[in-house]
């Protein structure tokens, strides 16, 4: 499986085969996957389409670690498709959960129906987009709150959470992808993460800081906020997951801690 826009496979495996004692043996719930099914809608994003990566790529990819669950990411490239992510929590099971993309006229009725097949969140694709505008954050995040108790991811560059800090801040329940991209805007980050905003420790090949530090500096403010996911299968990062990267997390904040971040917070985000 070549991923594309991204390092190699065999990359990936080289990596894979290191010694990875920690995530062997802890529980992970995997807070971002993405599953891309040609079987279903994809659309071009900025020139860019993605290559397979199917329910069935994903369970080899992460055979050698313990996931007992985890969270379907729409991605830009789906935009408002329902039928791959319905048809993906199908096959994975019921421990896996669905984030979606809507528009902000869809009706009552299809929010209900997409809960009942294991949807938990909607997604604004601040950064790629694909997904509804941000105006509409407000309103949308709300309403599937009250409706069905879901809660609302951002993909967005810390540098600009300041524009939408006060109406993130006052939300029922949020996260943010991939510990906010920037080093520049990580003070933005961590203010919102001091007022209950939620942080998902994902794509370290995408980010230009030091993972580790951050993620000492997030846990220190809130040690509920912090969710792992591999961010599989890595679409355009500047390089992919690693399995290397669960020990990262292990080795930075201790087993008790690490256990926190790789299993308990998402499961009880998106379970509980």
């Amino acid at each position: 499986m070549t991923i594309k826009g991204t390092s190699s496979s065999k990359e990936s495996n080289i990596h894979a085969n290191q010694a990875m004692k920690a995530g062997e043996k802890m529980k992970i719930f995997d807070s971002h996957l993405h599953i891309i099914d040609k079987r279903y809608p994809l659309f071009e994003n900025h020139g860019f389409v993605p290559a397979s990566f199917t329910p069935k790529d994903y369970l080899q990819t992460v055979k050698n670690i313990n996931v007992i669950g985890g969270a379907i990411v729409s991605g830009s490239f789906q935009g408002f498709d329902q039928s791959y992510l319905i048809d993906s929590l199908k096959t994975l099971g019921d421990h896996f959960v669905g984030v979606t993309q809507l528009s902000y006229n869809t009706p009552d009725e299809e929010i209900l129906a997409l809960d009942k097949y294991g949807v938990k969140a909607i997604r604004f694709n601040v950064n790629r987009g694909g997904s509804e505008n941000i105006s509409h954050l407000d309103y949308m995040a709300r309403r599937v709150y009250e409706l069905v108790n879901w809660h609302t991811e951002l993909y967005i560059n810390s540098n600009s959470l300041p524009e939408i800090a006060t109406t993130v801040e006052k939300l029922p329940a949020v996260s943010i992808d991939h510990l906010g991209l920037s080093k520049r805007g990580l003070p933005n980050l961590l203010s919102l993460v001091n007022k209950g905003v939620k942080v998902k420790a994902t794509g370290f090949g995408r980010v230009d800081f030091d993972v580790a530090e951050a993620i000492k500096q997030i846990y220190s403010i809130n040690p509920d906020a912090l969710m792992f996911g591999t961010d599989l299968p890595s679409t355009r990062a500047k390089r992919p997951f690693y399995l290397s990267d669960i020990d990262l997390i292990h080795n930075s904040l201790g087993e008790a801690r690490a256990k926190k971040v790789l299993y308990k917070n998402a499961h009880d985000w998106y379970l509980k």
